[in-house]
């Protein structure tokens, strides 16, 4: 078994030498708001415990790095950072630093080893990114109580595997090349035409199909990195959360958690018998989302934050919040939403007394709806969070200062009344990520 570990490696370390991942050219800027909102530290913390940090002197390390691409991700979305990549190609560790240096961020270094050999570095980590790497490891639980090893107490690790379910077919492409004779060395061009080959020579409606689109026929990576992909593995929810318990891992969230809502599968969840819904509520996490995934195939990656056991905080879910609890809050825009472009848009809805539409700033989602729009009263209720945290009660008495009198009935607006609104509006967009709220308790 020890000498198939260093085999796999060692076909690892040349596979991506030969085919250095992901293939994105050194000048290409990250501006996917989905992709650093994910990648932004901030996020998983809030989401573990409701409470707000700051990336600023935090360690971040990029597990299986491949190009740098991640590393620069993580690197834009947590200024003040200090990044550390690690792979297994020596070519893809050269081309990650050429990729920092010409983007002119310094607080980083990279280095050529697996995940196997983390200890070596001597560092602990407030974040570890193990993205689309996890399920190529020869020991894919080994390398998660290699990463917990390096974590901080208070730390979170982001890792993912193959859904089995979203990856089944591609599991049957890779065997059945793998019977013409392909994925027995380190990848070779002629391989890549005989898929495209085979693939493209298909007749309509054949299941494989599914796998395939436009984009393979001229980006080898795509090719590489799923029908070519070699020592691909998969894992269903059970496997995934039985390797965290394994390596001593709590489960934390779905890094997408807003596309794990069971109730998102039915058209009115109110209309479902009282003990189906009562039933589906009292499902543990993991079987909730073991049922989701298996009622629809949605996902390529489960996608999982987890950290060290009893550091998740038990708090009261916003919907469950005490009026006491709304009026001791603090409130947040998230720092990723905060862009040059956002803040000048914001701005220009106040000054010029126009409906503020929230869509294609963060991300969009499936549990609720990709947009909303603000009124000029209330955007000038939440201008103070362009410049920091504001206490609810702040935004309050600037919500009545705004509109003290109202409009309809002519009569003083009063704190219980500008109370609903602005709680709505605060929900809705903490829903949707915008904002972080922190409750005193």
């Amino acid at each position: 078994m020890a000498n198939l570990t260093v085999d796999t490696l060692e076909q690892l370390r040349q596979h991506f030498n030969k085919a250095p991942y992901p293939n994105v050219p050194l000048e290409l800027y990250p501006d996917k708001p989905n992709s650093l909102y994910i990648h932004n530290l901030t996020t998983a913390y809030y989401r573990r415990n409701q409470r707000v940090i700051s990336p600023v002197g935090r360690v971040i390390l990029d597990a299986g790095c491949g190009t740098g691409f991640k590393s620069l991700e993580l690197a834009i979305a947590n200024p003040g950072a200090k990044i550390v990549g690690i792979d297994i190609s020596e070519d893809s560790v050269v081309m990650a630093r050429q990729r920092l240096a010409y983007h002119k961020i310094d607080n980083v270094e990279f280095h050529a080893i697996p995940v196997e050999q983390l200890a070596q570095l001597d560092m602990q980590f407030d974040y570890i990114n193990c993205d689309d790497v996890l399920y190529l490891v020869p020991d894919p639980i080994k390398a998660l109580q290699n990463m917990r090893s390096v974590l901080k107490p208070e730390g979170i690790i982001r890792a993912n595997f193959h859904s089995e379910t979203g990856r089944r077919l591609h599991r049957v492409s890779q065997e059945f090349f793998r019977m013409l004779g392909c994925m027995q060395g380190p990848p070779e061009a002629s391989e890549i035409e005989l898929v495209r080959q085979v693939m493209g020579n298909l007749i309509d409606g054949v299941t494989l199909l599914q796998t395939w689109n436009k984009e393979y026929f001229s980006r080898d990576e795509l090719v590489l990195a799923n029908h070519l992909l070699q020592n691909d593995k998969s894992w269903s929810i059970h496997q995934f959360f039985a390797a965290l318990k394994s390596a001593d891992l709590e489960f934390v969230n779905m890094v997408d958690w807003w596309s794990w809502n069971l109730a998102d599968l039915f058209n009115n969840v109110e209309e479902l018998p009282l003990e189906v819904v009562m039933r589906l509520a009292e499902l543990s996490i993991e079987d909730q989302l073991a049922l989701y995934e298996s009622m629809n195939v949605l996902h390529r990656l489960l996608d999982v934050w987890s950290g060290h056991p009893g550091q998740s905080n038990v708090y009261t879910p916003i919907e469950d919040w005490s009026d006491t609890d709304w009026y001791g809050a603090t409130v947040h825009f998230h720092p990723q939403l905060l862009s040059a472009q956002f803040k000048q848009d914001f701005l220009a809805c106040v000054s010029n007394s126009t409906m503020f539409n929230t869509e294609g700033y963060l991300r969009t989602t499936t549990a609720f709806p990709t947009s909303i729009f603000i009124d000029s009263v209330m955007t000038g209720c939440l201008l103070p969070l362009l410049d920091g945290a504001r206490s609810f009660q702040d935004l309050l008495n600037r919500r009545m200062h705004l509109q003290p009198i109202n409009p309809v009935t002519m009569e003083p607006v009063t704190p219980e009344l500008a109370f609903l609104p602005l709680k709505q509006i605060l929900t809705q967009l903490e829903n949707m990520g915008y904002v972080m709220l922190e409750c005193s308790k």
